[in-house]
């Protein structure tokens, strides 16, 4: 299946609209099974996003917007990731993080209390091109 441009662009899109404004992206030290599964592992860090967290989608792809980054609250190596609501009622997106690598990149994916974390790179790309 393929589906146009504008399509994939606009389901793109979609994700941040259904997340909300400031959604909140939880680092954590382990995957769960899917969205519906309950969190796993040790929670090393809860960073509020902008208001506008993504740049519009375009050619299929959509990336952040704005400074992600906060402070370490646990420590631990980050290995997995989190996007909620900003009342954190619901996971949105998971996925894989690491140090240049993974679906969501940052400056240092061991953790500690009180460590500046600051996300380098996260982009979703549609399937079906």
């Amino acid at each position: 299946m393929q589906l146009k441009e504008s399509i994939r662009n606009t389901q793109l899109d979609d994700i941040e609209a259904a997340a909300g404004v400031s959604a909140k992206l939880y680092l954590r030290t382990a995957a769960a099974a899917d969205c519906a599964a309950a969190d796993a592992g040790a929670l090393l860090a809860t960073l509020t996003l902008p208001v506008d967290w993504m740049n519009a989608a375009a050619a299929g792809q959509k990336t952040k917007l704005g400074v992600w980054a906060d402070v370490g609250s646990g420590a631990g190596v980050c290995i997995a990731f989190r996007i909620k609501d900003n009342g954190a009622a619901a996971c949105y997106l998971q996925g894989t993080a690491g140090l240049g690598a993974g679906e969501l990149s940052f400056d240092n994916n061991n953790i500690a209390i009180g460590q500046v974390i600051t996300i380098s790179t996260f982009t979703l790309t549609a399937g079906n091109a």
